[in-house]
């Protein structure tokens, strides 16, 4: 087995039917894994899917609102109806429904972001932990963002969930290290994605972001792809409770966004 191979493996990724997700699964899916693709409309996770096999990959789609905790059940269940296990969580939907400083939130938008960004990673987690610990295998991956790594003006709510995601996957890691299960996250940076779309589609605004990057692009799902399929597999075997930022080095520069 290589060090990226997923042969063998059951896949599921939460908000798997479009941008960041989808890339996920249909990467992990060419490394060989058994993925389950997940959200809230069944009819997209199902035109994924059939991609996936499409190219000789393995995929199920299963519909899940991960607000809703019976509804995380089901995906689990169905998942191991399907296959027998999980070996890989992608913990990847998230919502942010509120633009604009902390203080005038409300709360029904503080809700929705505590429920699918923190909540939803955690109860996923707690339902598949136990058989991963049986097995002596697993790896969990919680979809950050720079902004739980940095202050904002504008999305700070949002990225309060994510710094919550960071911190989860630490302690998590530690708990579960003793039985080889790994649990990480990756922060991206700005993404070519439509949950990002009004930072990105303005052509005056990308142009002044990208200027900032030193990579001189924004990123694309697939660069957050990859890290994914390295962190569930073999590779990244001695990688635990750390945050991967994949963001072309926008961190790195002073005013990066």
């Amino acid at each position: 087995m290589g060090l990226f191979d997923l042969d063998g493996q059951v896949a599921v990724i939460t908000g798997g039917s479009r941008g960041i997700g989808r890339a996920i699964a249909e990467r992990m899916a060419e490394a060989g894994a058994s993925v389950v693709v997940s959200s809230r409309k069944i009819g997209a996770c199902e035109e994924v899917a059939a991609g996936i096999e499409a190219k000789g990959g393995k995929a199920m789609a299963v519909a899940c609102n991960v607000t809703h905790i019976d509804r995380l059940r089901n995906l689990v269940d169905e998942t191991e109806r399907a296959w027998g296990k999980v070996d890989c969580l992608i913990g990847n939907a998230a919502v942010n429904p509120h633009y604009g400083p902390m203080t005038t939130i409300g709360e029904s938008a503080f809700e929705k972001i505590v429920n699918c960004n923190i909540r939803a990673n955690l109860w996923l987690s707690k339902m598949v932990l136990p058989g991963m610990a049986e097995r002596k295998s697993g790896a969990i991956v919680f979809l950050s963002s720079i902004a739980g790594l940095k202050g904002t003006d504008d999305i700070g709510m949002y990225g309060v969930s994510k710094a919550a995601g960071i911190a989860m996957a630490r302690n998590l890691a530690v708990r579960w290290g003793e039985h080889n299960i790994r649990v990480n996250t990756i922060a991206p940076g700005l993404v070519r994605t439509d949950f990002a779309r009004a930072l990105w589609e303005d052509p005056d605004r990308l142009a002044e972001v990208e200027a900032r990057y030193p990579l001189r692009r924004i990123g694309e799902p697939d660069d957050i792809a990859g890290v994914a399929v390295f962190l569930a597999s073999e590779a990244g075997r001695f990688i635990t409770g750390q945050t991967i930022v994949v963001d072309g080095g926008s961190t790195i520069v002073a005013g990066g966004v």
